[in-house]
């Protein structure tokens, strides 16, 4: 399978996967319960307090429900200011994260090139992943927060217990997180790799490229320089033996030609 298939369908799960994680964030602010008690009474009726980052509740055992909103603003704590802050924030990015992403995954072939849809995911993931961070810090703070409370022998107003909106924001969270991680690696690599093949265009001409001469010794390199010397060196003991060699054959043959030359004044 080609790694362009291999991407898209890795886009594509991603995709669905934080599509997910954004459905579920979204649906923790509806949630009523993010913190819930239940207490007895001396009749057989059961109480129930549960309460979310903008109103709380209360039922009882008949079914009977009532809520009531938070009435002041100013009069909340600042941690309840910055959970609802940092999932709107995150709630804003996962939107904007799913268009960059939908304009960037190469089965849409909405984008430019294949460097500006690496880019435009890479931007899109980059969104998840923060939005993701951002609902994770909220839902965290708020469930350790419960935690600490109920935990804490010397609190002695009514203590919670945490609700299933808070469980739902981690699996959501997660889920942004993790699909946010994988677009951010796979098209920020992409992109990377995709950058330099562009800068091939800025090179220098070969006209301006500096030539060696073929007279430097640097551009020999040391082996053929001393494969060289040695061949000369071969060469010029050569030609030596071979003018030695000469000489001799030439005063074998003036001695031969004087020989022949006795011989014959002798058999006269």
């Amino acid at each position: 399978m080609a790694y362009r298939t291999v991407v898209m369908y890795m886009e594509i799960g991603c995709f669905v996967l934080c599509v997910s994680g954004w459905i579920l964030v979204c649906s923790t602010m509806p949630t009523e319960i993010w913190t819930w008690s239940e207490v007895g009474s001396i009749v057989l009726t059961t109480s129930n307090y549960f309460s979310n980052l903008w109103k709380d509740c209360i039922s009882d055992s008949t079914g009977v429900s009532d809520c009531k909103g938070i009435p002041s603003m100013l009069a909340l704590n600042w941690d309840i200011h910055m959970c609802r802050a940092l999932i709107i924030i995150a709630i804003i990015l996962s939107f904007f994260g799913s268009i960059l992403v939908l304009v960037g995954m190469k089965c849409t072939k909405i984008g430019g090139t294949e460097i500006v849809n690496a880019r435009v995911t890479f931007a899109g993931g980059m969104n998840y992943l923060i939005g993701g961070m951002s609902s994770m810090v909220a839902f965290s703070y708020y469930g350790n927060k419960i935690r600490a409370e109920f935990q804490d022998p010397s609190y002695v107003a009514q203590k919670f217990e945490i609700g299933v909106g808070v469980f739902v924001g981690w699996g959501g969270s997660t889920l942004l997180v993790v699909g946010g991680l994988i677009y951010s690696i796979f098209a920020g690599r992409e992109g990377c790799q995709s950058s330099p093949k562009r800068l091939q265009v800025y090179q220098f001409p070969a006209a301006y490229t500096a030539v060696p001469s073929r007279k430097s010794i640097v551009s020999i390199p040391p082996t053929e320089r001393s494969r060289r010397t040695g061949i000369t060196s071969i060469d010029s003991s050569g030609s030596g033996s071979s003018s030695g060699s000469g000489s001799r054959v030439s005063s074998m043959s003036g001695t031969t030609t004087s020989s022949k030359t006795t011989a014959s004044f002798e058999y006269v």
